[in-house]
């Protein structure tokens, strides 16, 4: 990319101090959520113990030690990473294809990570040692194949790539994969329970083993996405004007296509299908950052764990003791805020 379109992109990027914000507004939010639940727990007793765990310090011999480091924390620690993988995923998708509706839900990215998973829960497919080795790698396989699938149709239907025929498509991929799983539900009678409250999204019982394969995750394919911003910029003006100005288009693609569907894979391995997340962030975080990516997909990262740690919250306290799957709580809230976004971009609003 030639030198002054990057020392702009440069001027226009997030300064330490938003940075600081956002990783600060990010900790206080996990850090509330650690603390609230079905049992709540002060703020000093959270932080002693917290504090304690990381200087290596003995557990105290108590109930909320126990709640803390041996069921809420690998929970929260699990929920921020996946809200931030979806949300940088969806803001990368939605770049790549200038699409302000591409998500891994909408075009049915998730549905076939879900399949995938579905497919090795169901058939106990493992390897040695590495118990949810199967599930992932099922789910990212799967979850890539769909959308190689569903924007190969789309091309061949439309060589534009409307927005129109790329969720109609996802819509219609997604109709299937639900009868594909109602078929597999059939044959696996005795996880029927599991599998349903699995698809719906959940992260309980998460653990410290999960949330090190999403951190894994994230750091890897992350770190990509991260570093293509200024590539996603240029195709924002068109993928003929990203091409003269030096952007290997094809490889950028394939590199974003990838890095989306192996996130997105992990995500639904551990959690289940969580909707919306990595639709309505991007959008309400390009209201504060503009569409510059090299502000917008740092942002989503913060945005997403922030966004999902709420929805977990929520779905923690709103009917206690009774816990909603994470994945209720997000569609409720992503469908409001959807329409919300719609119906002031259909207004003309600033």
């Amino acid at each position: 990319m030639n030198r002054p379109l990057e020392r702009t992109h440069r001027r226009e990027g997030f300064g330490p101090a938003a940075y600081l914000v956002f990783a600060l507004v990010t900790l206080l939010t996990l850090l509330l959520c650690v603390c609230a639940g079905s049992v709540s727990i002060p703020l000093g007793e959270t932080v002693s113990v917290l504090s304690g765990a990381l200087l290596g310090q003995e557990r105290p011999e108590n109930a909320a030690a126990a709640i803390l480091l041996s069921s809420r924390l690998p929970r929260v620690l699990c929920v921020a990473l996946t809200g931030a993988s979806l949300a940088l995923s969806g803001a990368a998708m939605q770049g790549l294809l200038k699409n302000p509706l591409a998500d891994g839900s909408t075009l049915g990215v998730s549905s076939g990570a879900s399949l995938g998973a579905v497919i090795a829960i169901a058939f106990g497919l493992s390897f040695p040692g590495l118990p949810f080795a199967g599930t992932m790698l099922l789910a990212v396989a799967f979850a890539f194949g769909s959308l190689l699938l569903i924007l190969g149709l789309a091309w061949r239907l439309d060589r534009s790539l409307s927005t129109h025929t790329i969720i109609l498509i996802g819509v219609i991929f997604s109709m299937l994969v639900n009868s594909v799983l109602s078929l597999i539900l059939t044959f696996a009678p005795d996880k029927v329970k599991n599998i349903t409250f699995w698809t719906m999204g959940s992260l309980a019982g998460s653990s410290y083993a999960n949330a090190l394969v999403l951190a894994a995750a994230l750091a890897v394919f992350g770190a990509v996405l991260l570093r293509l911003a200024r590539e996603l910029n240029a195709f924002a003006v068109g993928e003929d004007n990203a091409r003269h100005i030096g952007v290997n288009v094809r490889r950028v693609r394939l590199a974003v296509l990838i890095c989306v569907s192996a996130l997105t894979g992990v995500c639904v391995s551990i959690g289940g299908s969580i909707a919306f997340v990595g639709l309505v962030t991007p959008h309400i975080l390009r209201m504060l950052t503009g569409p510059n990516h090299r502000r917008l997909l740092p942002a989503s990262l913060f945005g997403g764990a922030v966004f999902l740690l709420l929805c977990d919250l929520a779905a923690r306290v709103l009917l206690n003791p009774l816990q909603l799957p994470i994945g209720v709580v997000t569609s409720l809230i992503g469908a409001g805020l959807f329409l919300a976004i719609f119906y002031r971009n259909g207004r003309g609003a600033p």
